[in-house]
């Protein structure tokens, strides 16, 4: 009895309260693809810097600055990350500062998922490349690029995945993702528990349905390989 008294409660807080769980799932999908965007492209560069072996000054610069970076941001919590940049920049937007912490949290793990794919290409196509006059840049574009991103689809695919949890750290500073919108439903309702089951059948539904889609993906991917 207390059970079924329970689902219906948790049905009538659903009906009740779920513009504050839509608008909260769609803070978070925008936050996690514009940090997604962000961070893939912050990345790549950072995994460009990282293997190149030039000996100009200035690139040597750069790749060890990348690697500093990287190391900083892997070896620290996103949420002092957050803090560290939202009270640093008081003029800024909180759904802006969370953008940005995002992006660069990402941008470190991105850039050694790109790094390794870089690297698993056979070196011989890129001396084949440049024996027919290819230069590195159009190279890395035609030849290398596309074969790593195909290598490194299901790891990207799934730090998205890991940046769609990660964007809860976000509330802490009160920008409206899913978990800010569960602890307004649990203040409305003053019932703790229900709006987390809520925010977390949300999460689960979102990460099932994007990691389906990967799978999908990749085997498309394959299917290609074999034709």
């Amino acid at each position: 009895m207390l059970f079924i008294q329970g689902i219906t409660d948790f049905i009538q807080m659903i009906a009740k309260y779920y513009p504050y769980f839509l608008k909260g799932t769609g803070n978070t999908l925008l936050l996690s693809f514009l940090a997604t965007l962000l961070g893939f492209a912050i990345g790549m560069m950072l995994a460009l810097f990282r293997i190149n072996s030039s000996k100009n000054f200035l690139l040597k610069l750069m790749r060890m600055l990348s690697g500093v970076y990287i190391e900083i941001i892997r070896g620290t919590p996103l949420l002092v990350q957050l803090l560290l940049i939202f009270s640093s920049f008081k003029d800024m937007s909180r759904y802006t500062a969370g953008v940005i912490a995002l992006s660069l949290n990402s941008a470190a793990y991105v850039a050694e998922i790109v790094r390794a794919g870089i690297q698993s290409v056979d070196r011989g196509q890129t001396e084949a490349a440049r024996s027919l006059g290819m230069s590195s840049l159009m190279t890395y574009q035609e030849i290398i690029l596309p074969q790593a991103i195909k290598n490194i689809l299901p790891a990207l695919g799934n730090e998205f995945i890991v940046l769609i949890k990660e964007t809860a750290i976000v509330s802490m500073v009160g920008i409206a993702d899913l978990m800010y919108s569960a602890g307004i439903v649990q203040s409305k309702t003053y019932q703790p528990i229900p709006p987390l089951m809520m925010a977390m059948i949300i999460y689960l539904i979102l990460t099932l349905t994007l990691s389906k889609g990967m799978k999908t993906a990749e085997r498309r991917l394959h299917r290609g390989d074999v034709r």
